[in-house]
């Protein structure tokens, strides 16, 4: 954890931008906007109305955002995620997680690497804190030392379900440590460490923006779940003309069909996506 890895200043920008984003999905009933793979940008929790709303994620915020992008690619934050990966670093993906109040939102144990499996696993997710972050409002939680152990399946009965079996679950959970801080603080997270959260209990919201980075020589194995026009820049030292491979096994994920992979993990979106 990295307390204050941005400025006041754009953390600001970036707050009001998403708050302008939760009014403006008031308006809507199901998922909407789009990206370049044609799933919508902005994802809806099923019980998304006008007045509660329920925004629970924004894929590639960079897109239609300045200061998100400035986060991403030329902030401390990709300083501190280049201190972790090398000189040469590269942008793979960004996204948001929200769970605002009264949300039922939950993350399912799982490791990141089998949703972005790459030629190596220098690979870094970078967890910028919107808001602050405690164990009511429904905090990340990890398993420490976990990202140098086994692959965990996110398999089911020959489905990818994205998440570990519940029994694997119920061990990880009595390991778990919670990751709290304050707005502006960044957890660095390797891609292997198994990770989950519980919903927002709270009458706090609890927004996470959250970018996910390579080494430059780290070549990815399977489709971006969530492509971007920004993927492969490289955001620190410059590009290589080699891949790196290192000795691994891992799954292989399946696409997601709708605007986040929730619905993989069994979480209904608001109607029609």
């Amino acid at each position: 954890l990295v307390k204050g890895a941005i400025s006041s200043e754009l953390l600001g920008e970036m707050k009001q931008t998403f708050n302008q984003w939760v009014e403006e999905s008031r308006g809507h009933t199901e998922a909407y906007g789009r990206t370049i793979n044609k799933y919508p940008r902005f994802d809806l929790e099923a019980s998304h109305s006008h007045d509660k709303p329920a925004l629970r994620r924004v894929n590639a915020p960079i897109e239609i955002s300045s200061a998100y992008y400035e986060a991403m690619a030329s902030s401390n934050l990709t300083n501190c995620v280049s201190d972790l990966l090398g000189p040469n670093v590269k942008f793979h993906h960004s996204k948001i997680n929200s769970k605002l109040p009264g949300g039922h939102t939950s993350v399912k144990w799982h490791q990141d690497f089998t949703f972005t499996p790459h030629t190596n696993d220098d690979v870094v997710t970078a967890l910028l804190m919107l808001d602050e972050v405690t164990e009511d409002n429904g905090c990340l939680m990890v398993v420490p030392g976990s990202h140098k152990g086994k692959m965990y399946s996110l398999y089911e009965d020959g489905n990818f379900v994205g998440r570990v079996s519940d029994k694997e679950e119920i061990k990880l959970a009595a390991r778990q440590v919670p990751v709290l801080g304050k707005p502006g603080d960044v957890c660095l997270m390797h891609t292997r460490l198994a990770h989950g959260s519980a919903a927002n209990h709270s009458d706090k919201p609890r927004g996470l923006y959250i970018c996910v980075y390579t080494a430059a020589d780290a070549v990815p194995l399977a489709r971006n779940p969530m492509p971007s026009l920004n993927e492969g820049k490289i955001v620190r030292g410059h590009a290589v003309a080699s891949a790196r491979m290192i000795d691994f096994e891992v799954e292989l994920p399946q696409q997601p069909k709708s605007a986040s992979f929730f619905t993989v993990q069994g979480q209904d979106s608001a109607e029609g996506t």
